[in-house]
């Protein structure tokens, strides 16, 4: 990693980054949330929930506790009408979700559908006057992340990504005692991912009668129907998602960046490419290594024990969902952590102490974004962060599709002398479809 690629005579541009970044996601000062309360029936807001197949079906249960569904919207009928159907109050159903987002008695949408659409609909959901928790990754491409964070903030909107590993105590844990400086000065990030699925050329048909082929694909180039382009495994098709990269990516690197307290000014990406017609067609065998600004280096691999290694000059510490070990967290019944001097995200709703050398995890990032959407607080996963996390996890995916390293600047966000690189910033949208 200290060849060629990753030279030691750095443009770093740490003191430009510091002054260009919020300082609340840098500095660990944002706005102290309001704990969830209970709420009154007629304080209860309308939620639509756009996407409601897999991960979007949870998020709607999990906006019950806080919220009415009013309305749904699925491109497939059989799983709008069951999400109907799931629901007492017999929402309004709808196809198009611009429909939905116009309706007056929602107040926040939930958006569970494909990552290509995410975007767009946020950006549309925002404009209505609508409050959002959508699902990672935020974008499909580094421009759009660009084009959305100046509508958020346009707009005034509180939009919540659902990176949830924010919420977990483990994580936070991790990140707060990495940069409290209980490893010494940290020196690398090992994080792995897990292999992207492959498979042979797939058949093309005509698609279901229940299904909205056309909308599903929405700024994507229109392609014959492959049933394994739909639903779950969209995500292995650079046309609609990233592979793992972008999805345990857009987690674990995001929890990565947090930690590291930079962001990456070099990246080197390697993959074999599947040359499948008609079949799944992210890279397999991949991994991607970083430098940040800040001099930190970080190794993106596919296989390994999925989780992320801290490794500082005065020891390590690794975390994944199920744990998080390393001698600085064994020490901690001797030498407790104080959150309370200070915590990257300032929210009793999170904290649980240590029990007995146990730690007692719980994960509320719905009842967060609830929370800021009665405060007008930034929740936890902001569209700052997830915006730079997910640029992250697409640079790396831009170096394997090259074939070559990249340099990046991460104030202009823009490549260093690689108008190639450049064209990758974004892609053709179909028309109709267009992010505007």
């Amino acid at each position: 990693m200290a060849g060629s690629v990753f030279s030691r005579r750095r443009f770093l541009k740490t003191a430009a980054i510091s002054s260009f970044l919020n300082p609340g996601y840098w500095s660990g000062t944002q706005a102290e949330t309001v704990p969830t309360k209970s709420r009154l029936k007629s304080e209860r807001v309308g939620v639509g929930c756009i996407g409601l197949r897999y991960q979007g079906s949870v998020l709607a249960n999990q906006a019950t506790a806080y919220g009415d569904i009013v309305a749904v919207c699925d491109v497939d009928r059989n799983v709008r009408d069951q999400a109907k159907a799931s629901f007492g109050s017999t929402p309004y159903s709808c196809e198009d979700y611009r429909q939905l987002i116009a309706r007056k008695d929602v107040d926040v949408v939930t958006i569970g559908t494909p990552d290509h659409w995410h975007t767009k609909m946020v950006i549309d959901a925002c404009r209505a006057g609508k409050d959002v928790y959508c699902e990672k990754p935020i974008t499909l491409t580094i421009d759009e992340g660009k084009l959305l964070r100046d509508v958020v903030k346009e707009t005034g909107r509180v939009v919540q990504v659902g990176s949830w590993q924010r919420s977990d105590h483990r994580f936070r844990l991790a990140v707060e005692m990495v940069r409290g400086g209980r490893i010494g000065r940290l020196k690398h990030v090992g994080v792995v991912l897990g292999k992207n699925k492959t498979s042979g050329s797939l058949q093309s048909m005509e698609p279901p009668n229940h299904l909205n082929w056309n909308l599903w694909q929405g700024q994507t180039p229109d392609a014959p129907y492959i049933e394994e382009r739909s639903h779950y495994t969209f995500r292995w098709w650079y046309e609609y998602s990233g592979g793992q990269m972008t999805d345990w990516g857009a987690h674990h690197l995001d929890i990565a960046q947090w930690a590291i307290d930079s962001l990456p000014v070099q990246i080197r990406g390697a993959g074999i490419m599947p040359a499948v017609k008609n079949g799944f067609n992210v890279a397999v065998d991949f991994e991607v290594d970083y430098e940040f600004a800040n001099g930190v280096t970080m190794k993106v691999q596919d296989s390994g024990d999925n989780g992320i290694l801290f490794t500082g000059d005065r020891g390590r510490i690794f975390v994944n969902r199920g744990k998080i070990t390393g001698s600085p967290v064994e020490g901690l019944q001797e030498k407790p952590f104080n959150r309370e001097d200070w915590k990257v995200y300032d929210s009793d709703n999170f904290d649980r102490p240590m029990r007995a050398g146990k730690l007692d995890a719980i994960v509320n990032h719905m009842g967060n974004f609830f929370d800021c959407v009665a405060s007008r607080k930034m929740p936890i996963s902001d569209i700052e962060s997830q915006h730079r996390s997910v640029s992250t996890c697409h640079l790396g995916n831009i170096s394997m599709r090259l074939g070559r390293p990249l340099q990046w600047d991460p104030v202009k966000e823009e490549f260093t002398g690689d108008r190639g690189a450049s064209s990758w910033l974004k892609r053709e949208q179909r028309e109709g479809f267009e992010i505007q």
